[in-house]
């Protein structure tokens, strides 16, 4: 194993939210249990999940995202100049659709010193006997998934507008990360693979948004989100398909944004989903410069239950080997277990015997 992340074995973030989590949000929703005992039994399932990922093997956990509604729009309605609305529809999934929601930018956008995320961690910290991970959604997706009309023109003349701001909130994010402890911090990150889709970019054009040369302002975007960085920090980003109730929204391989991605980014490590062929081939992979960055690939998918076939994963590795180093590879599931409250299609025993089945193939893989 890997001694500083992303480890040979990671994991990308959220979990099943356990039935007693369940039932306390739903007490807290309907009046009969008070913030403070929603809390007393968030911090207690958060304990159970860290626990569970250092019985599996991991060298790291997460709190399971288990204080939140959804994977995103949690941590940018703590955002000044950003509230979370009701919509007249949802986010367009294979044959289902999410909860109406969307954003809006009203005021100057920036990250405020209370966010309650920083909490978060620190709760996280305390628990975790592993090296814990904070995982935020990246800058590029509160651009990505505007509608028209989101933005205040009072505030900003246009989307991009925002982008200056987005980075110095994002820089300030990262400080009091860092100042809270945080080492290993990941941006979690729809728009990449959005790209890498013609479909999607229709619609994002549809939304009033710019496709034309996007990678390359995002590529931007996110490097001034990045200066400064801590050497001692690591900052990985997760991209991904579509994860909701085991379905996914975006194909389309990685070559229309690799270069960008992979080598213009200044992120340590790039978690790419490779569980279905929906995801090409690992040719992009190329674009990975020598050195220090980890592509870690989700070949475990998070979607189904059904555990997959050891020796198969074994030769996609190598696979991908033969386009970058071994030594800067590593091994994940897809994406994570929950990316919002309903979580996936697949029961906590069959969730944890794939973590298990990553870090059993990693040490086999990376001896």
């Amino acid at each position: 194993m890997t001694v500083n992340p992303p480890f040979r074995a990671d994991i990308v973030g959220s979990f099943l939210r356990t039935p007693t989590l369940k039932d306390a949000r739903a007490r807290h929703e309907s009046g009969t249990l008070s913030g403070a005992g929603l809390r007393e039994v968030e911090d207690a399932e958060i304990t159970s999940v860290v626990a569970h990922q250092a019985a599996a093997g991991l060298k790291l956990a997460t709190d399971g995202e288990f204080r939140r509604t959804w994977w995103h729009f949690d941590f940018f309605d703590g955002l000044d100049g950003v509230t979370v609305v009701e919509q007249d529809h949802g986010i367009q999934f294979q044959g289902v659709q999410t909860t109406s929601r969307g954003l809006r930018i009203g005021g100057k956008i920036g990250f405020p010193a209370d966010h309650p995320m920083l909490e978060h961690y620190r709760f996280l910290q305390s628990t975790a006997g592993v090296m814990p991970k904070m995982t935020i959604p990246a800058p590029t997706v509160l651009h990505f998934r505007l509608e028209n009309g989101a933005v205040d023109p009072s505030v900003y003349a246009d989307a991009e507008d925002t982008f200056d701001d987005l980075a110095r909130a994002y820089r300030d994010a990262i400080a009091a990360f860092y100042a809270a402890g945080c080492r290993y911090l990941q941006f979690d990150d729809t728009a990449w693979a959005y790209l890498c889709s013609d479909v999607e970019l229709a619609k994002a054009a549809e939304r009033g948004i710019r496709t034309d040369g996007l990678a390359e302002r995002y590529a931007r975007l996110l490097n001034a989100a990045l200066e400064g960085k801590p050497a001692d920090m690591t900052i990985t980003t997760h991209v991904c398909r579509g994860n909701f109730r085991s379905t996914w929204i975006s194909s389309g391989g990685y070559e229309p944004v690799a270069e960008q991605l992979l080598a213009v980014c200044n992120y340590d490590g790039y978690f790419l989903e490779y569980d279905s062929e929906r995801a090409g081939t690992f040719e992009p992979l190329r674009h990975l410069p020598v050195g220090n960055k980890v592509v870690v690939l989700g070949l475990v998918s998070t979607k189904s239950g059904e555990l997959e076939d050891r020796e198969l994963i074994k030769k996609r590795i190598a696979e991908a080997a033969t386009f970058v180093s071994l030594d800067q590879l590593a091994l994940s599931p897809q994406c994570g277990f929950a990316s919002t409250e309903e979580g996936n299609n697949l029961s906590e025993d069959e969730q944890w015997a794939k973590v298990r089945e990553v870090v059993e193939i990693a040490a086999e893989v990376w001896r």
